[in-house]
C-alpha cells in the first residue's frame, strides 16, 4: 500500500529551489559555480574524447559526470549557506550535531545559562562528548561542572569537552561535525547503547533558556563514521 503523500511536504524540486535561493542569499556566486562546474566538466571529457576517437560515447560518459560534479559542488555549498544562516543563533551547534550521520544521540541543552551559553550532549564511538556554545570564558565553568557530573556515572568512558565558537581554543561551527568524526573509537556499538542507557537514568530538570532556537534546521548529513 503506498504512503499517503503529505501536501505540507515539499516535493524534490520544490527543495532544491529552495536550497537554491539558500545559496544564492549566502552566496551570490554559488549557482553559477555550480553551473560552470558542470559545464567545465562536460567540456573536459568531450575534448578527450575528440582526441581520442570516442566522440560519441564521450557525451554521455560528460554528461553523467557533470551531473555528479554539479550536485558534488550543490551539496557543498549547500552546507557552507546553513552553516552562515545558522551562526550566531541560539542552538546552532545542536542543529548541526542533530545532523551527523551514524550511531550518534545529541542531546541538546542539558545545561543552560542567564546569558543563553549551551552545553550539548552527544554519545558515539568516541564516548561521550561535551559542546558548549558561547564564549570561553563563560561556558569552561558549566563544562567542567557537567564533566564531573557525568564522570559519575561514566565510570571508565571517556568524556570529552569542545568549546563551538569564534574565539581562541574553539572550534568553529562548519567544522565542529569534522572535529568530531576524528575524535578515537573508543566504544564499540553495543558500549555506546550502554553509556546511552545509562545516560537516559540521569534527572532531566532543567529549564530551556528563553530565545530562539533553530527551527526545523536540517543540517546536510555529513559522512557516515565508519
Amino acid at each position: 500500500m503506498a504512503k499517503p503523500v503529505d501536501p505540507e511536504k515539499p516535493g524534490r524540486i520544490k527543495q532544491l529551489r529552495m536550497i537554491a535561493k539558500i545559496i544564492q542569499q549566502a552566496n551570490p556566486k554559488g549557482m553559477p559555480i555550480v553551473f560552470l562546474s558542470a559545464v567545465a566538466t562536460l567540456a573536459v571529457v568531450i575534448v578527450i574524447g575528440m582526441v581520442t576517437g570516442f566522440f560519441w560515447y564521450s557525451i554521455f560518459i560528460g554528461v553523467m559526470l557533470a551531473f555528479t560534479v554539479g550536485l558534488v559542488v550543490f551539496g557543498q555549498l549547500a552546507q557552507r549557506a546553513q552553516y552562515s544562516l545558522l551562526d550566531g543563533q541560539t542552538g546552532a551547534a545542536a542543529a548541526v550535531l542533530q545532523g551527523m550521520r551514524g550511531n550518534w544521540e545529541v542531546t541538546p541543552a542539558i545545561a543552560a545559562n542567564r546569558d543563553q551559553d549551551l552545553v550539548h550532549l552527544v554519545v558515539g564511538h568516541p564516548g561521550i562528548v561535551l559542546v558548549s556554545e558561547g564564549p570561553g570564558n563563560r561556558v569552561q565553568k558549566m563544562l567542567v561542572g557537567e564533566k564531573k557530573r557525568l564522570q559519575r556515572v561514566a565510570m571508565d568512558v571517556p568524556v570529552y569537552d569542545i568549546q563551538c565558537g569564534d574565539g581562541e581554543g574553539q572550534i568553529p561551527l562548519g567544522k565542529l561535525q569534522r572535529h568530531l568524526m576524528k575524535l578515537p573509537r573508543n566504544l564499540k556499538k553495543p558500549a555506546v547503547n550502554q553509556v546511552k542507557d545509562r545516560l537516559r537514568s540521569l534527572p532531566k530538570n532543567l529549564p530551556m533558556p528563553k530565545g530562539p532556537m533553530p527551527k526545523g534546521a536540517r543540517m546536510p548529513r555529513g559522512p557516515k563514521m565508519r
